[in-house]
């Protein structure tokens, strides 16, 4: 059968510091059991009907050793305990201080240190009902005593009946003060554990964080490394190839291509530095100067064409005004479709960019063109626009088209349509 119950709630294991108090309080009060006994002996305490100086070290070692295991065994502790405090006032030992504090120590433990609180209820209880049924029957046999001797038992309220209720009082406060204290000591401990692990879960989330949060800066360095080095080098050999075809048929094309070679060279470092800058800034704003809009798009489109890619540019709505970061992406995914679109569509391909501001902000590239196994596999630029589209709330579609060429289309909510 499947226990359903739920599991009980346990405090922090005792640590070997604790244990090793618990030995030296055991010492301590064994010493203290003695001295009590000894001197309780010689003043007579209890006339000349006591036992032997025997007993009464028997009665030390039983009351205070079992306290050095008393947080690995509270219960039985607490038993042992109570039974040598019982045995030792029926019997008259001398000793009357160390006996109280080694009791109270005992049901205290019991109350902070059983976790099954059914159990810590039990023993406790039974305890403190045979203790006040022995206190009762002492009282009883002491009034319905005969002799004389003693406080004086005349009228109602006798100092006889006045010391009885003392007694009674002392030892409801005795033993209600070590069940609170014990009840009180184990909440206590429970709420330090249970904050000792919400601290180590936050610990945890925080390592998890930083760990993520490095992570992502890696992908962010790898995407826009990709974007700027792949939208330059691809341009670069085109215009290597083309110098290079005519290097020795028209040296003047050839001196242009290399111009254009050494411009895109220039191009690609002055956005690599940015890219730097940007990087060793403190909380990784975009250095001045460094920020790429949609409005940028245009020279783009003016570099494709540059660089054997006819390129139509249309821009349809009112443009508005959107966050730096959606601005920074959807130029990126601009610049990663129109590399792929000139490294694979072939040297016929022509593409169109189009931004439609509506209810969505709407960017779409379409190139024509062979569709080869490299434009439509997954790679790093393809991981990168995918990327770029999430982190700007929008979507993404990204494919060759059924009559031929390649799209990409993202859209990004409009301002407008985010606070509504």
């Amino acid at each position: 059968m499947i226990d359903s119950s739920p599991p009980l709630r346990a405090r922090t294991p005792v640590t070997r510091d604790g244990l090793r108090a618990d030995v030296w309080l055991a010492g301590g009060l064994l010493v203290g059991a003695i001295l009590s006994t000894a001197l309780g002996s010689v003043a007579g305490l209890y006339g000349e009907d006591t036992p032997g100086m025997e007993w009464g070290l028997l009665y030390a070692v039983g009351l205070t050793v079992p306290l050095a295991f008393r947080r690995r065994a509270p219960v039985i502790a607490a038993v042992t305990v109570a039974v040598a405090f019982f045995i030792a006032v029926s019997f008259r030992i001398p000793e009357v201080y160390v006996g109280n504090i080694a009791l109270f120590i005992a049901l205290y433990t019991v109350g902070a240190w059983v976790d099954d609180r059914r159990r810590a209820t039990i023993v406790r209880v039974s305890i403190i009902v045979a203790m006040f049924v022995w206190l009762l029957v002492t009282m009883f046999q002491s009034a319905t005593s005969p002799d004389d001797d003693g406080l004086s038992r005349v009228g109602l309220f006798s100092p006889f009946v006045a010391f009885m209720l003392m007694q009674l009082l002392v030892n409801v406060a005795f033993f209600a003060g070590a069940y609170y204290m014990g009840d009180r000591a184990h909440v206590a401990a429970l709420e330090r554990a249970a904050l000792e692990e919400r601290t180590r879960e936050l610990e945890a989330a925080r390592d998890l964080a930083a760990a993520q949060a490095v992570t992502l800066d890696r992908v962010r360095i790898a995407r826009e490394l990709h974007d700027v080095v792949a939208h330059h080098v691809s341009a670069m050999g085109v215009q290597a190839g083309a110098a290079r075809a005519v290097l020795e048929k028209d040296p003047d094309a050839a001196r242009t291509a290399l111009a254009g070679i050494e411009a895109s060279a220039r191009s690609a470092l002055t956005d690599l530095r940015q890219l730097l800058e940007t990087l060793r800034e403190p909380g990784g704003e975009p250095t001045e100067g460094s920020t790429l809009r949609l409005d940028d798009i245009g020279s783009l489109v003016a570099h494709a064409n540059e660089n054997g890619l006819p390129t139509t540019f249309t821009v349809v709505g009112a443009p508005v005004d959107l966050p730096e970061v959606v601005q920074v992406n959807l130029y990126r995914i601009t610049q990663e479709a129109l590399t792929n679109a000139r490294r694979h569509s072939g040297p016929d391909a022509t593409a169109d960019v189009r931004v439609r501001y509506g209810t969505d902000i709407e960017l779409e590239i379409v190139s024509s063109g062979r569709n080869t196994s490299s434009g439509t596999r997954t790679g790093l630029g393809i991981v990168g626009m995918r990327e770029r589209a999430a982190a700007s709330g929008g979507r993404i579609e990204i494919g060759p088209r059924t009559r031929g060429g390649f799209l990409v289309r993202v859209k990004v909510p409009a301002p407008a349509a985010v606070l509504a």
